[in-house]
């Protein structure tokens, strides 16, 4: 459509500049003015309620935190970890901001603060990692290189493991460099020091080469010795001890084994596999007895067990077993043969007096395991069959290995009677110790007598006010203070 001449010539003749006036001044500020104004009224029309209704997306178009810009990002992040060196250098222009990385919104902008949560501020934006300058990494002190690269001389190396501080010690390859390392720890007095570098040799070295240097260093040794005892390296410290000749340990150690292993009847076959250790004299007994005993004890329960199933020993019916007897100690076997096998034959296995031959117990210790065992049962004839003995005369006395202190005492814990009780005390020697046993468990008979024989008026008279009103003691007393032929004393 052809235009009509006098739009022609107005589109020619117009002009979007003005001329120069002195009002040009004053129409600038009002244009600042307006400016301002328009900036600020952008607040409101970006309000919490409207920001619902903004989608922010990237410079590229796509929506912030879609699963594609995502990707995108995490593909660029990895393109930039790959083309940066390992000393970057310092860029001397100043980094630009990536639009498609500060997910920046109009709102965030003016508002200061992200939308949601969800996208980063300006500031942290500027602070990312990527965007930073990069400075060349400072070479580290001297002392500190020498910690990564080991490098140490052997003193400086036992001060460090003296002072708790973490030092390699594979630095140290030649056996003369080793052997200086432990001799510097052993003069250090330090037991930590020696026991850290023990370990690298005992890794380090073979067992022929460490064996034959120990040898010379006893103290070094004696730390080896404590060290493989605490881990229970049992296999290196058997074949330490045999190296060096002391197979009586190595014996010893290798007799200690059985407690690892719970099963009588293979505890009793290494035990006799142990008879055949290079132990020293005392130590073989000790062995021997312990397979002997283990084997008796194998055989006695295997009995009483089956007795005990039976029913046909009265004894286990009223008393029945808490325990099995294997791997019990010989004293305690000792008390449950006289407990449950008193009276039988000597020849038998379970009989008392057949262990202590055996065995070999003390007079005294089988005395007193064997009046605990028949105390228990109350079986007082046969405590009293204990201290009967004759003389060439044939005259029967009283006579115990044990003090009758002691035997009132192991009697009393066993609730024996008055009666028992009062022959016992009445056998101690002692005057005042008598007196105070007597009373202490109401022996009244003893108590009177031992004031007859001591002549004493008094004590008697006195210990009358003790005893029963109408009583027996007190009419033996009343006999005794009027009797005219005793000669009292006061």
């Amino acid at each position: 459509m052809m235009k009509s001449k006098a739009d022609e010539e107005d589109y020619w003749n117009s002009t979007k500049y003005n001329a120069f006036t002195f009002d040009d001044a004053d129409d600038e500020l009002s244009r600042l003015k307006e400016s301002k104004k328009t900036v600020n009224s952008i607040g409101p029309l970006l309000g919490e309620d409207d920001e619902e209704d903004w989608e922010r997306v990237s410079w590229s178009g796509e929506p912030v935190g879609s699963i594609s810009w995502s990707v995108k990002e995490m593909a660029a992040s990895n393109q930039r970890a790959d083309r940066e060196p390992a000393f970057p250098k310092i860029s001397t222009e100043t980094p630009s901001l990536n639009k498609s990385q500060s997910g920046l919104s109009l709102s965030s902008l003016f508002k200061g603060k992200p939308k949601g949560g969800n996208l980063q501020s300006f500031n942290d934006v500027l602070g990312d990692s990527s965007l930073r300058l990069y400075t060349p990494e400072l070479r580290k002190p001297k002392s500190e290189y020498k910690d990564l690269v080991s490098d140490w001389s052997a003193e400086e190396t036992v001060q460090r493991l003296q002072q708790g501080k973490g030092v390699s010690l594979e630095k140290f390859r030649s056996l003369q460099d080793k052997l200086l390392l432990l001799d510097l720890a052993v003069a250090a007095h330090d037991g930590n020091a020696i026991t850290a570098v023990l370990i690298y040799l005992k890794r380090t070295l073979c067992k022929e080469v460490l064996f034959r240097e120990l040898e010379s260093r006893q103290t070094a040794l004696r730390h080896f010795i404590h060290y493989l005892t605490e881990s229970r390296d049992q296999r290196l410290l058997l074949e330490l001890l045999s190296a060096l000749g002391r197979t009586e340990e190595a014996a010893l150690l290798q007799y200690k084994e059985y407690k690892t292993i719970a099963d009588e009847n293979k505890r009793r076959d290494f035990l006799k596999s142990c008879l055949s250790l290079p132990f020293a004299a005392e130590d073989a007994a000790h062995v021997q007895d312990h397979y002997t005993l283990l084997e008796r004890q194998i055989i006695i329960e295997a009995a009483d067990r089956r007795a005990e199933r039976e029913g046909k020993v009265e004894v286990f019916q009223k008393f029945p077993r808490k325990a099995s007897i294997p791997n019990m100690p010989l004293i305690t076997t000792l008390y449950y043969c006289c407990f449950y096998h008193y009276n039988e034959p000597e020849g038998t296995f379970s009989s008392p007096l057949n262990v202590r031959q055996t065995f070999k117990i003390s007079e005294k210790q089988y005395f007193t395991t064997a009046l605990a065992a028949r105390a228990k049962l109350k079986a007082w004839a046969d405590v009293d069959a204990l201290f009967s003995s004759r003389n060439w005369l044939g005259f029967s006395k009283k006579k115990s290995p044990l003090s009758f202190q002691r035997v009132v005492d192991i009697l009393q814990k066993n609730s024996a009677p008055t009666q028992v009780l009062q022959e016992y005390v009445g056998l101690v020697s002692d005057t005042e110790l008598r007196i105070s046993l007597a009373q202490k468990h109401k022996c009244h008979d003893i108590v009177i007598n031992t004031f007859r024989d001591m002549k004493d008026r008094q004590q008697l008279a006195e210990y009358r006010k003790k005893v029963e009103r109408g009583s027996a003691e007190e009419r033996k007393i009343d006999e005794l203070l009027n009797n005219s032929q005793i000669r009292w004393k006061n």
